[in-house]
């Protein structure tokens, strides 16, 4: 069955900021302090150079375009992992995360009663099979790439590109790992340095493997450091203009999927 019409799966949903974001210390994630000193607190610091996107979701065509991803999210206060379809339970995920977020995955494969869907956890790219009768499924318009040759992160809707915009990415000491992830959970920051929002990543650090006293989760977000936007400044966070990340926390679900190349 094509994914695209499987009845299960529901329209495109937009997780609005206020619904998903939890109030948390970012510490907790990764690469998001400056490689070096970290920056003094100040107001919050836009790129003159990155306008805000426009990314108001635009009316459904006809027929409505094959979705770029979907989402599967806990339809009850947990979720149970196996290693196969009707195999072992290897894990057992609460919903909602530690961060106040619903337990998101990212669908892989669709086999009816079974899904198989990308973890947020080490090593980076791990899967697992869930019962379909556990998660509710959502089509996904949006998606990510970033490059972190060029410093850029480039925004897609129905696969077509909408805009790219500068942003800062690893040192050559602490790179952002590169892969296929998914956005896990959105934040709003109560430590300076890390703009007004934080979106979480399913990437780890392939460096730290802890950091703040978190786990070294990768993590898309702001910055009162606006000098630091287009170059290898962090410690593998993925850091936008403030402007461009607001934009972004109004439409991006959890979900969503971005490379990083």
């Amino acid at each position: 069955m094509s994914l695209s019409d499987n009845p299960r799966v529901a329209p495109v949903r937009m997780i609005a900021a206020a619904a998903v974001a939890a109030v948390l210390g970012v510490a907790l994630l990764a690469g998001c302090a400056t490689a070096g000193p970290a920056p003094a607190a100040s107001a919050p610091a836009s790129d003159p150079g990155s306008p805000a996107p426009s990314l108001a979701p635009s009316p459904s065509p006809s027929p409505t375009p094959a979705p770029v991803g979907i989402a599967a999210t806990a339809g009850g206060p947990s979720v149970t992992v196996h290693s196969a379809p009707g195999g072992d339970a290897v894990d057992t995920l609460a919903s909602p995360i530690s961060s106040g977020a619903p337990l998101t995955f990212l669908l892989v494969e669709d086999r009816d009663e079974w899904l198989q869907v990308a973890l947020a956890q080490r090593p980076n790219g791990s899967t697992g099979w869930v019962r379909a009768s556990e998660v509710s499924l959502a089509r996904l318009q949006y998606s990510l790439v970033v490059s972190t040759a060029a410093n850029t992160l480039s925004v897609y809707r129905d696969d077509e590109l909408v805009e790219t915009y500068p942003a800062a990415t690893g040192t050559g000491g602490t790179p952002t790992p590169l892969g296929s992830f998914y956005l896990t959970e959105l934040l709003e920051p109560t430590n300076a340095g890390y703009g007004p929002f934080a979106f979480g990543l399913s990437a780890f650090s392939d460096v730290l493997t802890s950091f703040g006293g978190g786990p070294g989760q990768i993590g898309l977000h702001g910055t009162e450091d606006a000098a630091s936007i287009g170059t290898a400044a962090s410690n593998g966070c993925i850091r936008l203009s403030n402007d461009v990340i607001t934009a972004l926390a109004q439409v991006l679900p959890l979900g969503t999927p971005i490379t990083i190349e």
